[in-house]
């Protein structure tokens, strides 16, 4: 008899550890619809989440289970990829075609991933019907777990930047290009987090003077390499999708289309407004977009043109990536 009351005592503790120590659960619901975006300065059909192009970021902790309903309220149907993302025990939820169904118009789906042991920087995108070219992309950030040390101090900010390039045209005519086995034509502009050269305003990031951010860039786009770099300012290397480097300092960076990296910055200049650069790399073709890194206590603006970068030279793009490595 003594036996069965161990027994049970020893169940309860074992359901009350097991409930404790379970994973948090993260709860989203999107709902996907067309709407019009403005990266060029002009309007454009694009695809928003919850209203929002780029979409909402994803903010999560190693081991999170992050559960998202995607509501798709467009005509077409409409399936979401998670760029890096492990999927534990759900990889057939990858978002890839042939693994994971699309959502039928009208339909629901809900996501199930855990991001079982991953730190670091990644994306997401629309992986079907070429709806990338229209939107439907956003960040998605795994967060170490309290107490668990990255190998850099924990910066004053912390800032997603998606950079890519950009058609005029919307993704059913471009799609309708690929589909007579044409070649699309080369890309109107570049974009950082959705805003291009002829965008309403300039994106933005306000910094502290002596202060050091975390700056999380990945390559939305849909053909480019691109290289990014800001005035004045080096970049120290410290993740690449989830993996911590050696912590390199560059002053520009390739970042190729699927690639996401973290770099830390620290606003150790004169208070006033830096140049932040994309442009395209190893094409004769050269395009350029800015945006602005801004000192709290500036009130000075941009002075003179922005910083060149690399353009065809690709023995500099393959030591950057071996010093990666």
């Amino acid at each position: 008899m003594p036996l069965k009351g161990e027994l049970a005592v020893f169940l309860v503790t074992l359901l009350v550890v097991n409930t404790i120590a379970e994973s948090p659960y993260r709860f989203f619901e999107w709902n996907v619809t067309y709407g019009t975006i403005w990266p060029l300065g002009l309007p454009q059909k694009g695809i928003l989440i919850n209203g929002q192009f780029p979409g909402p970021d994803i903010h999560s902790v190693t081991n999170d289970n992050v559960i998202i309903n995607v509501f798709n309220n467009l005509d077409e149907d409409f399936l979401i990829s998670w760029n890096g993302i492990q999927n534990r025990r759900n990889s057939f939820e990858d978002g890839v075609w042939g693994t994971t169904c699309p959502i039928p118009p009208g339909k629901n789906f809900t996501y199930i991933l855990q991001v079982k042991d991953q730190i670091g920087s990644f994306y997401y995108f629309p992986s079907t019907a070429f709806h990338k070219a229209s939107g439907g992309f956003g960040g998605f950030r795994i967060l170490s777990r309290p107490g668990i040390p990255v190998p850099f101090d924990e910066p004053a900010g912390d800032f997603t930047v998606l950079i890519g390039d950009w058609y005029k045209s919307n993704h059913t005519y471009l799609k309708s290009i690929l589909d007579r086995n044409h070649k699309l034509p080369f890309v109107d502009a570049l974009h950082i987090n959705g805003i291009g050269p002829q965008g309403p305003n300039r994106t933005s990031f306000t910094v502290d003077q002596g202060k050091t951010y975390r700056l999380r860039i990945s390559n939305v786009g849909l053909e480019h390499s691109l290289n990014f770099r800001i005035e004045g300012h080096k970049m120290k290397l410290v993740e690449v999708e989830g993996t911590h480097t050696m912590q390199e300092t560059y002053s520009s960076l390739d970042v190729h289309v699927g690639q996401s990296y973290s770099v830390l910055i620290t606003a150790d200049q004169t208070p006033k407004d830096y140049y932040i650069v994309v442009s395209n790399r190893f094409s004769s073709i050269l395009l350029t977009t800015t945006g602005v890194l801004h000192y709290s206590n500036s009130n000075q603006e941009f002075t003179g043109p922005p910083p060149g970068g690399p353009t065809i030279e690709i023995g500099w793009s393959l030591t950057q990536a071996r010093s990666i490595r």
